[in-house]
């Protein structure tokens, strides 16, 4: 007779490990399946990780996680071909414990994170994929794996196996992915001395700088770009949405070369050796984009169910904030003495909608339409910010009433008082 578990997670990044441990530190039966080597296997790059997520998971986690750098400085660049403005957070509060964000490898992380699912009860499979979800009418009761006697049963199966989803695809959950929807994103890491990578940014042991950048380096692509300061490496990667790539005559990894030769980042690698490059799809579609999440005997979490904030650059910590969610619905009901059926699992829904993840989400439900209409925000707009800063900036002469006016006339030729109001409204709605 196949086994039968309480609960089957498929997938062991952040949303799954959240979920699998919340559950088996509950005191439930459940099996995690990921189809790498092992967890963190398949993830080799650089990312963040926000303390209050895993905190309310794992409240000691500081004690023993492979973390990198706690964050004290965040920088925002707005690049044309040339040059840059940006804007600087750098604060002595980020500086004392216990900290807000780290820097962190996730290979290194997930496999400690999976390490501490494993110490609270839960049975880990690697090197197995899950080809189908068992059904009985509508109703999911197991998964079907590439082992033999592939078939494993559970009263709730919780999918966190991605952005492309081919279980919920397969089973009907999980629409196809819209081009629009999804970014695909290229990473490498470059390996420094730590004292060159602390001299280079201004930061001591420890201490770490993040760089977001938007502008001209995605080309008019709907986009952004990122650099994160590990110990002995710099994670630097771009992104853009999955449409914009297939409409442009080029590559990630021909956009993420000439990133790197942009004059502002150029210096930032200096002597460095890139060693490790990853590609992957980052779900960028926000609120409209979210599917179905959960029906009888099912749930999604993570970007299986689209939750990342493209805005503010936050996945991790929407991914494992949805899988705990999900496990303690599951935990709520089964003392409840609860099926999981759709109705019962709304629950999820509910503590989702009263979480920061779908509030935040719902804020910039427009942001993502918008910038795909308006590609002057990736390119005009860079120009002219990084024109007006350099004629404010340069003694010649000239002066600065007269350069003031030159500026205004700069940007009403290329987007008219119309066009100006207009984005302007359009952005404030965005962000209202």
């Amino acid at each position: 007779m196949a086994e039968k578990f309480d609960a089957i997670v498929v997938g062991a990044g952040p949303s799954g490990n959240a979920a699998a441990y919340t559950l088996a530190k509950s005191g439930l039966k459940v099996l995690q399946i990921e189809r790498g080597e092992y967890p963190g296997s398949k993830n080799v790059q650089g990312a963040i990780l926000y303390s209050d997520a895993l905190e309310r998971i794992l409240p000691d986690f500081r004690e023993d996680a492979p973390l990198e750098r706690h964050i004290i400085e965040q920088q925002m660049w707005i690049l044309d071909d040339e040059s840059y403005v940006g804007s600087t957070f750098r604060s002595a509060e980020f500086n004392k414990p216990p900290y807000n964000r780290y820097t962190i490898i996730r290979a290194q992380f997930d496999k400690w994170f999976s390490k501490k699912v494993q110490e609270a009860g839960a049975l880990l499979i690697c090197e197995t994929t899950v080809s189908n979800l068992l059904l009985d009418k509508n109703r999911v009761i197991g998964i079907q794996t590439d082992r033999e006697g592939g078939a494993i049963y559970a009263d709730i199966v919780i999918l966190a196996d991605g952005v492309n989803s081919l279980l919920a695809k397969k089973a009907g959950f999980h629409p196809e992915l819209n081009a629009k929807d999804v970014a695909l994103a290229v990473k490498e890491i470059h390996f420094l001395p730590q004292n060159i990578i602390e001299e280079r940014f201004n930061i001591d042991e420890e201490e770490g700088v993040v760089i977001e950048m938007a502008g001209k380096i995605t080309q008019g692509m709907v986009g952004t770009g990122f650099l994160y300061t590990n110990k002995e490496s710099i994670t630097i990667g771009v992104g853009c949405m999955l449409s914009d790539f297939r409409q442009q005559e080029t590559t990630p990894y021909l956009l993420l070369e000439q990133m790197k030769a942009h004059p502002a980042i150029k210096p930032l690698l200096a002597g460095s050796e890139m060693k490790e490059y990853t590609a992957h799809l980052i779900p960028e579609g926000g609120y409209k984009a979210i599917p179905k999440i959960y029906g009888d005997g099912w749930m999604m979490v993570g970007d299986a169910a689209m939750f990342v904030n493209a805005v503010h650059r936050e996945g991790s910590n929407l991914a494992m904030t949805s899988g705990r969610l999900a496990a303690e619905t599951v935990i709520e009901l089964i003392k409840q003495n609860k099926e999981m059926t759709e109705a019962n699992l709304s629950l999820y829904r509910e503590k989702l909608d009263d979480s920061f993840v779908l509030k935040d989400l719902k804020k910039y439900k427009d942001m993502p339409g918008i910038l795909h209409k308006n590609h002057q925000f990736f390119t005009t707009y860079p120009e002219l910010v990084n024109r007006a800063a350099h004629s404010m900036l340069t003694v010649d002469g000239v002066d600065k009433k007269t350069k003031e006016l030159e500026i205004r006339r700069s940007f009403l030729n290329k987007r008219s008082l119309f066009g100006l109001i207009g984005d302007a409204f359009k952005m404030w709605r965005a962000f209202e």
